[in-house]
């Protein structure tokens, strides 16, 4: 598998030379609708789009609306493809795929269990998130096999907690994602809008922002606007100068009110957009973006990256407002609270107090490691012991 940097230079050598650039979208529910939309609205002609799935007559429908609507807007500049027959499950056919449409980028917005918020289930019952873990990774562990099969060198983007699943893809040698999507995303711009009220601020994208914390403050703090008495990483910048503001007021801030039905996943559309039209933009117009995003690099968490195209060669790097060991224990202490001890060696561990909340509140046990080849067992059990006795 090639370096992130090794995958941003082939990209940027076709978008010099005027080539197209395939992103390729796999699943195609809310999330891959929205992003696609998103997409469209640049009204780019270098851009082919392709939705992957497996049903070729349903996705066409979604295509076709999101088609129309972008060409009353006068948008439609873009190729769309559907790519039907794909099935998530089987690593051979996965592959198939991505040999015959040859992306730059990918985006696994897939989920094993549809049509649910999991987080409905967990946060009232265990204020954790982490229990979902082996069911976040399956459909991404075999993207990324099939990927290193192929020989892809399309630059990855997971959708589904990959503060954890990126790095257990990693720990287990495997191929893994470059990045993560969402998280600090939804928290960001809700501290954007506090401080602009708060000080004046027309611009909102005048407003820097740099944090460091893990999916479950992105939770906690939206919901409920305080950290747990977790420390973060947050600094808030105007014009190049912190502000001597207080960060206990702007995470009580972000408890704005919001839907929890698929509209939500606004959110996380965007924050793939956002990794996707940074990576271009950098490029493009040779700047340096900075982009928050989960599991980049296989680190556990989330974290603020760099993409720079300022110089000859596109480069990536960690945001140097801190250590990385500074934000690696930080992430570590925030995706405890998320029921997640640590990630090594293809093994995923579970805290006690996460296993004890299981057992009391569902009468199931789950274990405390969990190997990445047994991943589907514990997905089996969470789906058949705790989401079907538990959903609405």
């Amino acid at each position: 598998m090639k370096t992130l940097n090794e995958k941003l230079n082939l990209l940027k050598k076709k978008l010099d030379g005027g080539e197209k650039i395939t992103i390729a979208i796999f699943g195609f529910g809310s999330v891959g609708c929205y992003l696609l939309d998103y997409l469209v609205s640049l009204a780019d002609p270098q851009l082919k789009l392709v939705v992957v799935g497996r049903n070729a007559e349903k996705m066409q429908q979604d295509v076709n609306i999101i088609r129309t609507a972008a060409t009353i807007r006068r948008q439609m500049r873009s190729e769309i493809v559907v790519e039907g027959g794909c099935d998530f499950k089987d690593v051979a056919s996965i592959e198939n795929t991505l040999r015959r449409i040859q992306p730059d980028f990918i985006v696994n917005s897939s989920r094993l269990y549809a049509g649910l918020k999991y987080g409905t289930i967990s946060w009232s019952n265990l204020r954790a998130y982490g229990i979902w873990s082996p069911m976040s990774v399956l459909l991404g562990k075999n993207i990324m096999e099939a990927y290193g099969k192929a020989d892809c060198n399309a630059i990855s983007i997971n959708t589904s907690y990959s503060d954890a699943v990126i790095p257990w893809l990693k720990s287990a040698g495997m191929p893994y994602f470059d990045f993560g999507s969402g998280n600090l995303n939804h928290l960001i711009p809700r501290m954007k809008f506090f401080v602009a009220e708060k000080l004046g601020i027309d611009n909102l994208n005048d407003i820097d922002i740099t944090l460091v914390a893990s999916h479950f403050h992105d939770v906690v703090i939206s919901k409920e606007g305080h950290t747990e008495g977790v420390k973060l990483l947050l600094s808030i910048k105007y014009q190049g100068k912190e502000l001597d503001i207080n960060h206990d007021e702007v995470y009580k801030a972000c408890g704005i009110p919001m839907p929890t039905d698929q509209k939500r996943n606004m959110m996380n559309a965007s924050s793939n957009f956002d990794i996707i039209y940074s990576i271009l933009s950098a490029i493009r117009e040779k700047k340096a973006i900075k982009i928050h995003t989960p599991g980049v690099d296989g680190h556990i968490g989330g974290y603020p990256f760099i993409i720079d195209g300022t110089g000859e060669e596109v480069k990536c790097y960690f945001a140097l407002d801190y250590t990385i060991e500074q934000m690696e224990q930080v992430n570590r202490n925030s995706i405890y609270c998320d029921g997640i001890e640590n990630v090594v060696d293809g093994c995923l561990l579970y805290t006690d107090e996460l296993i004890k909340k299981v057992r009391d509140r569902f009468n199931v046990v789950i274990p405390k490691k969990v190997f990445l080849s047994e991943a589907d067992k514990i997905a089996e059990l969470l789906i058949n012991k705790i989401i079907k006795r538990n959903s609405i």
